[in-house]
């Protein structure tokens, strides 16, 4: 199937506003926010996997998602030692404060193509392994990363998944000016998301506010960007 492409060519943008085309043969397996028409961001810059500022993450592995974090009790002997005072049912809570953009987790080495003659040159790239991409998180979570996921969508109104799949064989065809390199890379786009959590205990005390910078899986595409050869 032949596939043209509208391409457009601007600084790096890690917003979720991207413009991203998966090659013939092969659907997004989880979008928001993806735009429906053939129009392909050529960055200047390599992507960035996470915030540079942002520290301490710490993958989720995917049998964990569903896990409420273990949070030593204070407060918590129940109603009956409260006589005379404040019960409050012991929470778990997450509250997403800001929604930030998406950036590229690749799978599998990074691809390139040189066109040094004076003429465009197509330029087409092929995933050559598969891979899956699960939520990265820093901070103390109070919740599990599944009620985490669910916080952050109802809010954004964004569709968001605990692990997307890259697949082998996903393709892309791309022009490449004449005298630059066109570089890609296939993978998965996580949204960064910062939230507040923390417990309410049932002495109806609250536990310290952790900010939470989370990274979790949007939709799966390439990653292009050009320099000069």
């Amino acid at each position: 199937m032949d596939m043209h492409l509208d391409v457009k060519r601007v600084a790096a943008s890690t917003t979720a506003a991207l413009l991203v085309v998966l090659g013939a043969g092969s659907g997004i397996a989880a979008a928001d926010d993806v735009p429906t028409d053939s129009s392909v961001v050529i960055h200047t810059e390599p992507p960035q996997e996470t915030d540079p500022a942002d520290t301490g993450l710490v993958d989720v592995p995917a049998d964990q998602v569903g896990v409420e974090p273990d949070i030593p009790g204070s407060g918590d002997t129940g109603s009956g030692n409260h006589p005379g005072s404040e019960y409050c049912d012991r929470q778990t809570v997450y509250t997403p404060t800001y929604k930030g953009g998406d950036h590229h987790k690749g799978i599998g080495a990074q691809q390139a193509n040189t066109n040094n003659t004076s003429h465009t040159a197509k330029s087409t790239f092929t995933a050559e392994v598969s891979g899956t991409v699960g939520v990265t998180f820093s901070g103390t979570l109070s919740t599990s990363v599944d009620v985490m996921i669910a916080k952050i969508e109802t809010k954004y109104d964004v569709s968001l998944s605990a692990s997307l799949t890259a697949r082998l064989g996903n393709s892309i065809s791309v022009d490449t000016p004449p005298h630059k390199i066109t570089h890609a890379t296939y993978g998965v786009y996580r949204l960064r998301n910062q939230g507040k959590s923390y417990v309410i205990y049932s002495n109806c005390q609250t536990s310290a506010k952790s900010t939470v910078t989370s990274y979790t899986p949007h939709y799966v595409g390439w990653y292009i960007w050009e320099k000069n050869a």
